[in-house]
This record gives structure tokens, sequence and C-alpha cells, in this order.
């Protein structure tokens, strides 16, 4: 089977773990690394035996690839993300996919204009746990569950240079919510579609008014209707621990939970009706997302893409939504988001 000439751009924790997941793929062949620190691109080169760059604009111009995948920050890298494609470079953008909803509509719109994939990793789609709460509530029908809780609470673990960047909306777009939540909103919207209304607080720790109105948000709580029988409530936190992330659904009799890479079935006094522990890690639901994307460039006629090709553009209009109601003080529509496009 061909292999997909591949490059990783950015060498933050994350991207070496799709580098190095990638590398045990037989589907990739690791042709380059790129990062603005030349050191850590040469080590990583080093072992991956590969050519580096630290000039991510030299980085485009003097390679051919099939696949790029992209760990940098959008501030740092989206002309040359752009450039790629341009190239016709497919391109698998690590979470978040851009720092708002009108950045990433331009990016799918060159993809469709140039014929090439940009794709979103999400690997929770790839979640044995995920899944199987997926398929319990297609078969008991999404209309038969009313109200969905989620808990993201992330502590971050930034480096002094990371930070500067992640406390500033214009390069970073958001805080808790884009950079700690974008694949809790995928599962909620992917199981029960876009929400009609998104209502959003959201908090930060600066010391003084005049120094939080230029800080991303640390806290935050969403609210969600999605009709008059469907309710939802996000709650997220990059600064209180201890790390939890859990998604329940209620319904009239039972609830089902997804935490820590089990789901579980229960009756309303708590007596678990149906458990499901996954045997398996995030290296594994990373390594099923990289084959999908595989397969679905390297014969996109046998292998369509996972779920709706907008659920990014979604995902980003419910994001977006809540950042308007949290300025505005005002329920928001993520639907008149998506109508912009």
């Amino acid at each position: 089977m061909d292999k997909l000439k591949t490059a990783i751009l950015g060498l933050c924790e994350t991207g070496i773990e799709f580098l190095e997941a990638a590398s045990q793929s037989r589907f990739f062949e690791i042709a380059a690394v790129a990062d603005i620190d030349p050191e850590v691109a040469e080590k990583t080169a080093d072992r991956y035996g590969c050519p580096w760059f630290d000039d991510y604009r030299r980085f485009v111009i003097q390679n051919q690839l099939d696949l790029l995948v992209v760990a940098a920050p959008m501030h740092q890298c989206d002309e040359y993300v752009r450039a790629a494609m341009k190239k016709k470079f497919h391109i698998l953008k690590l979470i978040p996919p851009a720092v708002n909803f009108e950045e990433l509509a331009e990016l799918v719109r060159l993809g469709r204009k140039e014929s090439v994939r940009f794709a979103v990793a999400k690997s929770s789609r790839f979640s044995p746990a995920y899944c199987a709460m997926r398929e319990f509530i297609l078969s008991e029908g999404p209309e038969n569950f009313h109200l969905v809780t989620a808990i993201c609470n992330i502590p971050d673990q930034l480096d002094e240079a990371q930070a500067r960047w992640h406390f500033d909306p214009e390069l970073a777009g958001g805080g808790v919510l884009l950079y700690n939540c974008y694949e809790m909103i995928d599962q909620i919207v992917l199981n029960f579609g876009i929400p009609q209304q998104v209502y959003s607080l959201s908090t930060n720790y600066a010391p003084d008014k005049q120094q939080r109105l230029s800080l991303t948000e640390d806290t935050s709580v969403v609210t969600m209707k999605f009709s008059d029988t469907l309710a939802g409530t996000l709650v997220a936190s990059r600064i209180f621990g201890p790390y939890e992330q859990m998604l329940r659904v209620h319904g009239k009799e039972q609830y089902l939970t997804v935490r820590d890479g089990a789901f579980t079935v229960c009756d309303n006094q708590g007596n678990i009706l149906k458990e499901f522990k996954s045997k398996s890690g995030g290296d594994d639901s990373m390594a099923k997302m990289l084959e999908s994307v595989a397969l679905n460039i390297l014969d996109p006629e046998k292998n369509k893409t996972s779920g709706d090709e907008n659920a990014d553009l979604n995902n980003m209009a419910v994001i977006e939504s809540a950042y308007l109601s949290a300025r505005t003080a005002m329920p928001e529509e993520p639907g008149r988001i998506l109508d912009m496009i």
C-alpha cells in the first residue's frame, strides 16, 4: 500500500505524540519536521531520520507532501497552512482548528477550492467509550434524552512562553472553551445536533478590571437549548482541579455517562444497568483517527470521512456563539453564524 508523505509543523508535546503515532503506522512516511525552536526541530529530526526546518516558509516551499500535520498555534502558521493547501497538501490540524469561526470557514473554503482535505484531529470520535455512548443513543433515539451535562476541568500546565499567547485573545482567539472543550462540544453536537440557543458566562483571574478585558477566559459555564425537550450545560475550567472530563446524558428512566474511558448506563437510583470499560487508551484512538484520515485521502470513494463534513464549522459556530453571548449577556444562535458562510 502507498504511504502518505507526511510532515509535522509544530513540535509541542501533542505534536510529538502525533508524530510518534504516525511513524508507527503503515500509512505514513515521515518526510520532515518543523518548529520555531531549532534545537527541538533538530533533536526530533535526528530521532526520526528526516530533515528539519525552523523557518515555516522555507519548510513549505522546499517540500512536496501528501499530508501536513499542523500542531503549531495558528497565529504562528496561518499563512503557511494556506500556502501548503495551495500546493495541494492535505491538512490535519490539531485542536483547535482555528482561532475563530471566520478563519475556519476560510480554510474550509480554500480546501474545497484546491480539492484538498482540511481535517481536524478529533480522537474522541474513535474512543470506544464515546462510540459505545453514541451507539446507545442511536438505538434508544436521541429524542428520548432530555438533559446533557458535561464537565471539562483540565488545569493547564503551561510554560511561560505558552502562557503569554494563551492569555492574549488576539493570538489565541479564546481560552478554556476553545482549547479544552472542543472535543466535548463535538461529542454533544454529534449526538444531538446544533443547539438553537447558547448562553454563556465566563470569568478569569486578572487582578483588576482593566487587565481582565485583555485576557481569555479561565472558567466558563455554557447553557444550550436544543429543543423544548432537550437542554444542556457545560462547565469548564483551566484553573480548578481535580482533572475531570465527563459527559452525562439523562433520559426519563436512565442516564448515560462517559468518564475515564468507561461508559455506563444507570437507572435514576444509580444502579448500573450496563457498563463498558475500554481496554485501550487514548493512543489507540489517535491511531484509529490517523488511519481514518489516511484511508480517506488514499481512497476517498471507499473511505468516507467520519461524520458530517461540516462538523467542525458546526462546532466552531457553537463556540463562537458562546463567546458572543459572554459579551452580550444574551442567548445567541449558532444557526445565524452558520448562515454567514
